[in-house]
């Protein structure tokens, strides 16, 4: 039987190492879905129940292993949906492929069913490769720059195949004229700055007293470089959400995330710094950063289209993290470790008890804080953690402090609903011995969290370690979008918009198959996230918590503060238990180091305890 095209597709994928591809099908990839039965399913088909969660999946795929991750979508509607992941994926600056079906060619231009203008509609998504195969010849040089192209760039690439054309017979470029010839592969690379550049940086690190660092996700390959740069300059690390699992947080002077969703220690070390080094971050919230005629600043980033944004920066490095700082490091004096780095350490500290104290405040049932906080201690060594936007992202950022080989991640510039569950699915057939947990809100859950516990289902017993836990915040409420009504619109929540009805999440996973319990008494929780981390398939926590819990920033304005009291003002309907949670929270930023255990009915102990 003659390879058709639609066969050679797949086998260039196999060639590029691609072992899954997340989907859903539709008549306009027939020949594509004929194709993977003809290979035996390989790579590896795995079905999701929207191609949303397909391009979510294939997103959490890449974050979590560090290659391409790879979608199918059929034509129209199918493409279509695709867009909201992929977007997630070019905007975190994550390499994934996206292959999508069109009507044939002959119905091109004729207004025929499903048939949309894809190469339109891709073209920003996937600015830096979006082409459609109209010939056999094309191949397989359409599929070679697509894969190199998204590892070259970090970022989305487009292959569209008409449904005709999946069905040709495949023959290769011949050496002709107009045919373009391919080959696999592309080599890593690590460009340094040149010496002068190096060494301007270096000065200016050299003149600070209080150096201030912030890293993202475009460091987390040099965490040992990292962990001497600090110790060299005196330094203390902020770290970009994107970058969480970067550095490990148990290291004294890691100060932890940084903007709306990150810690005072991070907000007052930026405050106060002289000079700012950041590293693989582009980090888009200037008001969180250093006044721009308080610091000297150093930027390093492998990419030159990012770089020098976001702060006038006096030195902008192009380059590697890891290349660039082993340049950089011989020319660095190393600072005695002072006040500035006592302060921060022990500013860190202090922080540390705070979250404690904020964990164990009463609410009404549970408190989402302490749900988080409760985790902390419990996060297997080797897990693999995800955060959906929302309040949940709130939690995640301030009360789980990442060791070792911990992984972690969400979405973080496109901030969008609904990444939570597929994400951890991509990231169990990325890594199927290591433990995942997903950490979502009950909005972002009935979104679509709810029908890809159907493909968890569907796909657990492939995994050597079973264990993939979702854990529901359910306080009936779009919480993060009531808070920032109260805190930026002075508008008191609006019910229509607002209100979630109830759902009994874990009675639905045990009806496909899957284990969980709701928990809506403080006791409850911790045993619940053991049962959970020890249960033989994947688990839901339905954790019944409560909206009136704020997620207060590290340092709210005099405008915020003025208009969550307005929307109280006019009326707002949990008013009474915002106006007792607000105060109950801030009010452990001030308290000396004392706790109270929720798990034990609100006894206080020692925070040393």
């Amino acid at each position: 039987m003659a390879t058709k095209v639609s066969d050679y597709v797949l086998h260039r994928l196999r060639e590029w190492d691609v072992d899954h591809v997340f989907a859903y099908a539709g008549d306009g990839i027939n020949g594509l879905l004929a194709a993977w039965g003809r290979a035996d399913n390989k790579p590896k088909f795995v079905q999701a129940r929207h191609e949303e969660m397909a391009a979510f999946q294939a997103v959490g795929y890449a974050k979590f292993s560090g290659r391409v991750g790879v979608c199918a979508a059929t034509s129209g509607p199918g493409a279509v949906h695709l867009l909201n992941g992929l977007y997630d994926a070019k905007l975190d600056h994550v390499p994934v492929v996206a292959i999508v079906g069109q009507t044939n060619r002959s119905a091109m231009g004729g207004s025929y069913q499903q048939e949309v203008d894809l190469l339109s509609l891709y073209k920003d998504v996937a600015s830096d490769f979006c082409e459609m195969v109209t010939v056999p010849e094309q191949l397989p040089n359409v599929i070679d720059r697509a894969m190199r192209t998204a590892y070259a760039k970090r970022t989305v690439t487009a292959v569209v195949i008409p449904a005709d054309v999946q069905e040709l017979d495949y023959s290769p470029p011949t050496h002709a004229f107009k045919m373009v010839p391919s080959s696999l592969g592309a080599s890593a690379s690590a460009p340094v700055p040149t010496p002068d550049d190096i060494a301007r940086a270096a000065e200016v690190l050299n003149a600070g007293e209080k150096v201030a660092i912030l890293i993202g996700q475009g460091a987390r390959g040099a965490r040992a470089r990292i962990e001497v740069l600090a110790e060299t300059l005196g330094a203390g690390v902020a770290k970009a959400l994107l970058g969480k699992d970067a550095l490990p947080d148990d290291l004294p002077y890691v100060t932890g995330s940084i903007g709306l969703l990150g810690t005072r220690p991070s907000y007052e070390m930026m405050r106060d710094c002289d000079t700012l080094l950041v590293v693989g971050s582009s980090f888009p919230y200037t008001q969180f950063l250093p006044e721009f005629d308080r610091a000297r600043a150093v930027q390093i980033d492998i990419d030159p289209f990012m770089i020098g944004l976001r702060y006038p920066f006096e030195v902008n490095l192009v380059g590697d993290a890891c290349a660039t700082l082993d340049a950089l490091l011989p020319h660095l004096k190393k600072k005695k470790h002072g006040a500035w780095r006592k302060k921060i350490e022990k500013d860190n500290a202090t922080w540390w008890e705070v979250m404690q104290r904020r964990a164990a405040v009463e609410a009404d049932p549970v408190n989402p804080e302490y749900v988080v906080h409760a985790l902390d201690a419990l996060l297997p060594g080797d897990v693999m953690v995800a955060a959906d936007s929302g309040s949940a992202a709130n939690w995640y950022a301030r009360h789980l402090r990442f060791r070792g080989t911990m992984r972690g991640s969400l979405s973080g510039t496109l901030a969008t609903m609904g990444p939570g569950v597929p994400y951890v699915i991509g990231a169990k057939f990325a890594h199927p011995d290591r433990p995942a947990i997903a950490i979502v809100g009950d909005g972002a859950m009935q979104m679509n969290g709810m029908a890809e516990l159907i493909t968890i289902a569907k796909y657990w017993q492939e995994w050597s370690d079973p264990r993939l836990v979702v854990a529901v915040l359910n306080n009936q409420d779009l919480n993060q979008v009531t808070w920032e009504m109260r805190a930026m619109s002075g508008a008191p929540q609006f019910l229509p918009s607002q209100a979630l009805p109830d759902v009994h999440y874990a009675d639905f996973a045990r009806s496909v198959g899957l284990d969980g319990v709701r928990v809506e008494k403080p006791g409850d929780v911790e045993g619940a996230w053991h049962r959970a981390l020890a249960c033989d398939r994947p688990f839901v926590i339905d954790f019944r918590t409560d909206p009136a819990v704020p997620p207060i920033p590290p340092h709210a304005s005099l405008d915020q503060i003025e208009a969550a009291a307005l929307s109280l003002i006019k009326g707002d309907s949990d008013r009474g238990s915002v106006v007792r949670q607000g105060i109950k929270a801030k009010v452990q930023e001030m308290l000396p180091g004392h706790h109270r255990d929720p798990a034990s009915g609100g006894q206080e102990r020692s925070a040393g305890q």
